[in-house]
C-alpha cells in the first residue's frame, strides 16, 4: 500500500478540517456582522475547497489498495455482516466523497453570488453541511461503527 501517502493522509485530513471550521467561523461572523466578502475570504473557500480536493484524492488512493476494502469486495456476503469492514468500504468512502460533493458545489455558488451577504450565507451553508458528513463519517475513537485514536503511528 502507498506507505508514503499516510502521513501526508494523516496531516492533510487535519488542514482540511481547519479550513472548514475557519471558513465556516468567517462566513458566520461575515453574515453576522454584516461585512464585505474580502479577498481573504475568497481565498480561504478556494483553499479549503483544495485541501479538500487532494485529501479525496489521497483517500482514493488508499481507498483502492485498502486490504480491508479488498476483502470486503472479494468477500461481499461476509463482510457485510462485518460492521468495520462495513463502515470502511461503504459508509465512510460515501459520506466522505458526499461532503466533497456538497463542499465543491458551496464554493462554487458562493463564487458565482454577487452580494457579499449572498456569498457568506453560501459558504456558510454549504461548508457547514459538508462539515457535518465529515464529522459523523469520521472514525471516532467512540464511535460504535469503528473506533480509531485521533492520532495514529503508522
Amino acid at each position: 500500500m502507498y506507505p508514503y501517502l499516510l502521513p501526508a493522509h494523516s496531516i492533510m485530513r487535519w488542514i482540511v478540517l481547519l479550513c472548514i471550521c475557519l471558513s465556516v467561523y468567517r462566513a458566520f461572523t461575515g453574515l453576522r456582522q454584516r461585512r464585505a466578502f474580502t479577498r481573504t475570504d475568497n481565498a480561504l473557500r478556494h483553499w479549503t475547497a483544495t485541501t479538500a480536493h487532494i485529501q479525496l484524492m489521497i483517500g482514493m488512493l488508499l481507498y483502492i489498495k485498502s486490504p480491508v476494502v479488498q476483502y470486503f469486495w472479494k468477500n461481499r456476503q461476509t463482510a457485510f455482516s462485518i460492521r468495520e469492514i462495513n463502515f470502511y468500504a461503504l459508509t465512510h468512502a460515501g459520506l466522505m466523497l458526499a461532503a466533497i460533493v456538497i463542499l465543491t458545489t458551496g464554493s462554487a455558488l458562493t463564487k458565482r453570488k454577487t452580494e457579499d451577504q449572498e456569498k457568506f450565507r453560501a459558504m456558510l451553508c454549504w461548508f457547514s453541511l459538508a462539515l457535518l458528513i465529515i464529522f459523523l463519517a469520521v472514525p471516532w475513537p467512540f464511535s460504535p461503527l469503528s473506533g480509531r485514536p485521533y492520532f495514529r503511528n503508522f
